[in-house]
């Protein structure tokens, strides 16, 4: 697998050259993948609607937008 690395962080990442920054890739998907499978494993089980999902993310940022 090819990343790309935009300069500016390239740069700070030099910094830091005893880091394994492919170890460090490598978790972040593990770990993204786990949150992923999690979700999905919730989500099997929902019994709501994509209906209701639409109307729980239009109350929630409306609250959301309220308190900020």
């Amino acid at each position: 697998m090819t990343l790309a690395i935009p300069d500016e962080l390239l740069k700070k990442m030099k910094q830091f050259r005893e880091m394994k920054w492919s170890e460090v890739a490598r978790r972040s998907i593990e770990q993204r993948i786990q949150d992923l499978e999690t979700l999905d494993r919730i989500a099997s089980k929902s019994k709501l609607t994509e209906k209701d999902v639409e109307e729980l993310s239009k109350k929630i940022k409306a609250s959301a937008a309220k308190k900020f």
